[in-house]
């Protein structure tokens, strides 16, 4: 006869296949297993929140990165800022007080009279020692516009009459000016600068009067053909009469009507880049004294 296979089913096995004399190793590695997959959760845990540990440590990474500025630049503290803009008056009145010796006892004298003044009217009201300093903060701003004032005088004398010196006094204007130094030139180093602005399109000429003439007209022609109806203004820098001096660039075409509005200027810039940049190779600016002087000079016309 066949035998008939039993109903039970076999005991597994291996380890799990031990008698009950090992249950208590069965328990044990039961539980070790337990702390085993308690481990491996454990592990996975920390596997999950490495990436968020990670992360902390990433925002601290981030922290520690340079921040950068909407221009793609490095930001720089304030305590940075103020050192930087110290260096650069001290910078400045240094370079001013060598062309200009009476600077200093000018200074002086402004800051005396108005501190002065203003201590003389606390006096008439009752309380001198309250208007101390008051009295020191506005001597040191009437010192301080003098000092500016004699330090834009000195720049542009010593600039004066050099290749370059209009697109240097443009390049430092103040607001939304879009300069192009040098779209028109000559040999003998005359040059026309061109400004998009918001009164239009100024051409601003440089050197022998003669020759500059020339080259602003065939430059408005140029310019015509591209910006329609939108004003064309024609300045040439120069002390003979109907040209602007240099000490006063500035001013006069800062003092222009404005005819166009900032999405016109925007605009208007779009087309003019088809026009090109410069066609000859003008200073950046002058340097009188050596390379400070420029950096400097602006720093103290901007203030």
């Amino acid at each position: 006869m066949a035998r008939s296979k039993p109903t039970d089913s076999p005991a597994p096995t291996g380890k799990a296949g031990r008698g009950p004399g090992t249950a208590g190793r069965g328990r044990s590695s039961g539980t070790a297993a337990g702390a085993t997959a308690s481990g491996a959760t454990a592990s996975g845990a920390t596997a999950a929140g490495g990436p968020g540990k990670t992360g902390k440590a990433g925002k601290t990474g981030k922290a520690g990165k340079t921040k950068l500025g909407k221009d793609g630049q490095p930001k720089v503290g304030r305590l940075r800022k103020i050192g930087n803009q110290a260096r650069m008056i001290k910078q400045a009145y240094s370079l001013t007080r060598k062309n200009d010796p009476k600077l200093p006892w000018l200074m002086l004298i402004v800051f005396v009279a108005v501190a002065g003044v203003v201590e003389l009217l606390a006096v008439l009201f009752g309380a001198p020692f309250l208007f101390i300093p008051i009295a020191i903060v506005l001597g040191v701003l009437a010192a301080m516009i003098v000092f500016g004032r004699r330090a834009q005088g000195s720049a542009y004398r010593q600039v004066e009459g050099q290749p370059g010196a209009a697109a240097w006094v443009l390049e430092g204007m103040r607001g939304d000016w879009r300069v192009s130094a040098g779209v028109a030139g000559t040999t003998q180093l005359d040059a026309v600068h061109r400004v998009l602005g918001r009164p239009g399109i100024i051409l601003v000429g440089e050197g022998s009067p003669a020759r500059v003439r020339g080259l602003i007209a065939q430059e408005k022609k140029k310019i015509a053909r591209v910006v329609g109806d939108t004003p064309i203004y024609d300045v040439i820098v120069g002390d003979e009469e109907g040209q602007v001096p240099l000490r006063k660039l500035s001013a006069h075409v800062m003092k222009l009507p404005r005819n166009l509005s900032a999405a016109e200027v925007n605009s208007l810039g779009r087309r003019m880049a088809a026009l090109g940049g410069p066609k000859m190779p003008v200073p950046g600016g002058p340097m009188p004294g050596g390379r400070q002087m420029t950096v400097s000079s602006r720093q103290v016309r901007r203030r």
